[in-house]
């Protein structure tokens, strides 16, 4: 199941943690609100102290497992929690076991 494997990293649990709350743990941003946009892929990479290429591949494998959703503007991409797809994951993990 890709949305197990992708939870096999503590980066990527931590950025997950941290979306739960981004005002909680993010500066605000310029061009986006951390809530309803979600949080730039820089400030994740700054936070986890990584490279962005580091972290753009931890994103695209929370996104991939539908943990994540992204949305672009002007040339930053914004990430949040997609809640009803780890809801239905949760379910999906949840009925298996």
């Amino acid at each position: 199941m890709k949305s197990v494997r992708a939870l096999g990293n503590e980066r990527r649990l931590q950025i997950l943690e941290w979306l739960k709350q981004p005002k909680q743990h993010f500066p605000p941003q310029r061009d986006g609100d951390l809530v309803k946009d979600g949080v730039c892929g820089l400030l994740i990479a700054r936070k986890l102290r990584v490279s962005q290429p580091a972290v753009t591949q931890h994103l695209k494998i929370l996104s991939q497992a539908g943990f994540l959703r992204s949305k672009r503007t002007r040339k930053w991409t914004f990430y949040k929690r997609d809640e009803k797809a780890i809801k239905a994951i949760r379910d999906a993990i949840s009925e298996t076991l």
